[in-house]
Protein backbone atom coordinates (compact mmCIF):
# COMPACT_ATOMS: atom_id res chain seq x y z
CA UNK A 1 0.00 0.00 0.00
CA UNK A 2 0.89 3.67 -1.18
CA UNK A 3 1.69 6.17 1.74
CA UNK A 4 -1.03 8.57 2.89
CA UNK A 5 -0.47 11.82 0.62
CA UNK A 6 -1.15 14.91 2.65
CA UNK A 7 -1.33 18.53 1.71
CA UNK A 8 -0.01 20.54 4.62
CA UNK A 9 -1.42 24.23 4.16
CA UNK A 10 -0.53 27.20 5.90
CA UNK A 11 -0.36 30.94 6.21
CA UNK A 12 2.72 31.78 3.45
CA UNK A 13 2.57 35.52 2.13
CA UNK A 14 -0.21 36.51 4.91
CA UNK A 15 3.00 36.15 7.96
CA UNK A 16 1.98 35.52 11.64
CA UNK A 17 3.67 32.66 14.20
CA UNK A 18 4.89 29.95 11.96
CA UNK A 19 6.51 28.13 14.91
CA UNK A 20 4.18 24.83 15.06
CA UNK A 21 5.26 24.72 10.92
CA UNK A 22 8.18 22.24 11.41
CA UNK A 23 6.69 20.39 14.42
CA UNK A 24 3.38 19.80 11.71
CA UNK A 25 5.38 18.47 9.35
CA UNK A 26 8.00 16.49 10.86
CA UNK A 27 4.78 14.66 13.11
CA UNK A 28 2.89 14.20 9.26
CA UNK A 29 6.36 12.54 8.23
CA UNK A 30 7.18 10.19 11.00
CA UNK A 31 3.75 8.90 10.45
CA UNK A 32 5.16 7.42 7.06
CA UNK A 33 2.80 9.91 5.43
CA UNK A 34 3.68 12.10 2.22
CA UNK A 35 3.70 15.62 3.07
CA UNK A 36 2.93 17.14 -0.91
CA UNK A 37 3.47 20.84 0.08
CA UNK A 38 6.22 20.57 2.19
CA UNK A 39 8.35 23.25 0.25
CA UNK A 40 5.59 25.58 2.01
CA UNK A 41 6.95 25.19 5.39
CA UNK A 42 10.64 26.82 4.18
CA UNK A 43 9.20 29.05 1.83
CA UNK A 44 7.39 30.64 5.08
CA UNK A 45 9.74 30.32 7.34
CA UNK A 46 12.88 31.35 5.24
CA UNK A 47 11.25 33.58 3.00
CA UNK A 48 7.93 34.96 3.66
CA UNK A 49 6.34 33.23 0.21
CA UNK A 50 7.18 31.30 -2.93
CA UNK A 51 9.20 33.43 -6.00
CA UNK A 52 6.99 31.96 -8.78
CA UNK A 53 4.27 33.80 -10.17
CA UNK A 54 1.03 33.46 -8.95
CA UNK A 55 -0.48 31.87 -11.48
CA UNK A 56 2.30 29.34 -11.18
CA UNK A 57 1.07 28.77 -7.16
CA UNK A 58 -2.00 28.68 -8.28
CA UNK A 59 -1.89 25.82 -11.14
CA UNK A 60 0.69 24.01 -8.55
CA UNK A 61 -1.43 23.99 -4.77
CA UNK A 62 -4.90 22.71 -6.76
CA UNK A 63 -2.66 20.24 -8.50
CA UNK A 64 -1.40 18.75 -4.92
CA UNK A 65 -4.50 18.98 -3.53
CA UNK A 66 -5.69 17.20 -6.27
CA UNK A 67 -3.52 14.43 -5.53
CA UNK A 68 -3.63 14.30 -1.36
CA UNK A 69 -5.44 12.17 0.12
CA UNK A 70 -5.86 14.31 3.17
CA UNK A 71 -5.64 18.26 4.15
CA UNK A 72 -4.12 19.26 7.53
CA UNK A 73 -3.83 23.00 7.87
CA UNK A 74 -3.26 25.30 10.45
CA UNK A 75 -5.83 27.85 10.69
CA UNK A 76 -4.23 30.32 13.74
CA UNK A 77 -2.58 32.26 11.08
CA UNK A 78 -5.80 33.83 9.50
CA UNK A 79 -5.57 33.39 5.64
CA UNK A 80 -7.38 33.74 2.63
CA UNK A 81 -5.45 31.24 0.54
CA UNK A 82 -5.69 28.66 3.36
CA UNK A 83 -9.23 29.41 3.24
CA UNK A 84 -9.73 29.10 -0.63
CA UNK A 85 -7.68 25.83 0.01
CA UNK A 86 -10.01 24.37 2.40
CA UNK A 87 -13.07 24.93 0.46
CA UNK A 88 -11.54 23.59 -2.27
CA UNK A 89 -10.33 20.30 -0.44
CA UNK A 90 -14.11 19.80 0.53
CA UNK A 91 -15.68 20.32 -2.74
CA UNK A 92 -13.10 17.35 -3.85
CA UNK A 93 -14.51 15.61 0.01
CA UNK A 94 -11.19 15.33 1.14
CA UNK A 95 -10.95 14.72 4.81
CA UNK A 96 -9.94 18.02 6.94
CA UNK A 97 -8.00 18.41 9.90
CA UNK A 98 -7.76 22.34 11.04
CA UNK A 99 -5.35 23.10 13.66
CA UNK A 100 -6.12 26.28 15.91
CA UNK A 101 -3.41 27.15 18.96
CA UNK A 102 -5.61 27.23 22.10
CA UNK A 103 -2.96 29.99 23.49
CA UNK A 104 -3.61 32.29 20.62
CA UNK A 105 -4.79 36.06 21.07
CA UNK A 106 -6.23 35.67 17.33
CA UNK A 107 -9.79 34.28 16.81
CA UNK A 108 -10.94 31.53 14.57
CA UNK A 109 -12.78 32.45 11.48
CA UNK A 110 -16.41 31.51 11.70
CA UNK A 111 -16.37 29.75 8.40
CA UNK A 112 -13.78 27.48 9.32
CA UNK A 113 -15.11 26.53 13.33
CA UNK A 114 -18.65 26.52 11.67
CA UNK A 115 -18.05 24.16 8.50
CA UNK A 116 -19.28 20.70 10.18
CA UNK A 117 -17.46 18.89 7.32
CA UNK A 118 -13.83 20.28 9.40
CA UNK A 119 -12.81 18.44 12.12
CA UNK A 120 -11.26 21.52 13.79
CA UNK A 121 -8.75 20.51 17.00
CA UNK A 122 -8.17 23.45 19.73
CA UNK A 123 -4.38 22.39 20.45
CA UNK A 124 -1.27 23.03 22.40
CA UNK A 125 2.40 22.28 21.59
CA UNK A 126 1.66 19.65 23.49
CA UNK A 127 -1.34 18.14 22.08
CA UNK A 128 -0.21 18.95 18.65
CA UNK A 129 1.71 15.32 17.79
CA UNK A 130 -1.21 13.43 19.11
CA UNK A 131 -4.02 15.18 17.65
CA UNK A 132 -1.93 15.10 14.11
CA UNK A 133 -0.78 11.16 14.58
CA UNK A 134 -4.81 10.17 15.77
CA UNK A 135 -6.28 12.11 12.65
CA UNK A 136 -3.79 10.44 10.30
CA UNK A 137 -4.61 6.97 11.93
CA UNK A 138 -8.15 7.48 11.79
CA UNK A 139 -7.71 8.71 7.96
CA UNK A 140 -6.02 5.19 6.70
CA UNK A 141 -9.52 3.90 8.01
CA UNK A 142 -12.04 2.39 5.17
CA UNK A 143 -14.55 5.33 5.00
CA UNK A 144 -17.13 2.38 6.20
CA UNK A 145 -15.24 1.84 9.11
CA UNK A 146 -14.92 5.69 9.75
CA UNK A 147 -18.83 6.56 9.46
CA UNK A 148 -18.84 4.07 12.09
CA UNK A 149 -16.04 5.51 14.44
CA UNK A 150 -17.80 9.06 14.15
CA UNK A 151 -21.04 8.32 15.44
Amino acid sequence: MSSLKVYFACSIRGGGDTSSYLTILETIKSTGAEVLSEIFVHDAINFGGSPLPADEIYVRDIGMINDADVVIAEVTNPSLGVGYELAYAEKLERPILCLFMKDSDKKLSAMVAGNAYNHVAYVTPETLQETIEQFLAQATLPRTLQRKMDR
